[in-house]
């Protein structure tokens, strides 16, 4: 990892939980239309839990049931 990425990706940890979700949105968007995602979707599904209260789950236990999933 780049040292420009690492230290926003530090910064970008320091914000509050719906200011990371709007600033992955923000992300999301400017990446081509290459994306094997819906943008306009993610975009609106992003938006949407950033505000509806529920409950976040921390990006270890999603990783490691991605890797369950995977088999890894």
């Amino acid at each position: 990892m780049s040292v420009v990425r690492e230290e926003l990706l530090k910064a970008a940890l320091e914000l509050s939980e719906q200011e990371r979700v709007l600033l992955a949105g923000e992300l999301m968007g400017s990446v081509t239309d290459d994306l094997s995602v819906d943008d306009s979707n993610f975009l609106s599904e992003l938006t949407r839990r950033s505000t509806d209260g529920s409950a976040s789950i921390p990006w270890d236990q999603v990783k490691a049931e991605m890797n369950a999933d995977l088999g890894q």
